[in-house]
């Protein structure tokens, strides 16, 4: 079993100007980065976010297990539309998009009450920034673990990690981490999941970059495992002394 890992990497976005606090609900632990105090705020919305999920799979209980695709069911809630969507688009099943969906279904929830939010939900973000904002990579076993951060624009955007070596999302790969970032949290997410399954070697990683950067929607790629480092997209790559 692998041994839980302390989510330091909560500390490795920086919140300057913006106040963080975190919102925990069953399954979901989120920190929540906004102008103000909106924990009432973001709790409402991450309920309604497992409302919409756990009441689909009420009724479609192949929804929670599924590991390919599947078939999009008439009268489907927005949130859970937007997780059969990333699977169609990455080949995984629903659920591989959850925390991503999730944590867009937050942000955009807040943003009617903060210019600026950022809601990281177990690795997987999504962020409405008026400023840059540099997001550190945590690749834990990698040399090269907080020592890269992402730098994110002004703008809307997800960004979601998948690891094979930490934490608890499920991968059949062996990648430090894999970085996607992506307009849509649910197709981060799912693409995630997807392309860290690919990385089980180092000789893997520029496959699998190649792989994930064909995918529409995708806007950046980056993994590591090991030593080596991949990547391709728009965002600039800044070195963390």
């Amino acid at each position: 079993m692998r041994t839980p890992e302390p989510r330091r990497y909560r500390r490795l976005v920086a919140p300057e100007g913006l106040l963080a606090f975190e919102v925990a609900i069953g399954e979901t632990d989120l920190m929540v980065m906004a102008e103000r105090d909106l924990r009432a705020e973001a709790r409402l919305a991450a309920r309604e976010a497992r409302r919409q999920i756990e009441s689909h799979a009420a009724l479609h209980p192949e929804f929670l297990g599924a590991r390919r695709p599947l078939p999009q069911p008439p009268h489907t809630p927005a949130l859970v539309a937007a997780m059969y969507a990333g699977a169609r688009v990455a080949g995984t099943g629903p659920m591989a998009a959850v925390a991503g969906a999730i944590a867009e279904h937050v942000a955009r929830a807040l943003a009617e009450r903060s210019s600026e939010v950022i809601v990281e939900n177990g690795g997987d973000l999504f962020a409405i920034t008026r400023a840059e904002r540099l997001i550190a990579v945590v690749a834990p076993g990698s040399p090269l673990d907080g020592r890269i951060a992402l730098a994110l624009p002004p703008g809307e955007r997800a960004v979601c990690t998948s690891s094979g070596t930490v934490g608890h999302s499920a991968s059949g790969g062996r990648a430090d981490a894999v970085v996607i970032a992506a307009a849509d949290g649910a197709l981060a997410d799912a693409v995630a999941t997807a392309t860290g399954n690919r990385v089980t070697l180092p000789e893997d990683v520029q496959g699998a970059v190649e792989w994930a950067r064909e995918h529409q929607g995708v806007q950046h790629v980056l993994i590591i495992c090991g030593e080596t480092l991949g990547a391709w997209g728009e965002l600039e790559l800044r070195r963390i002394p």
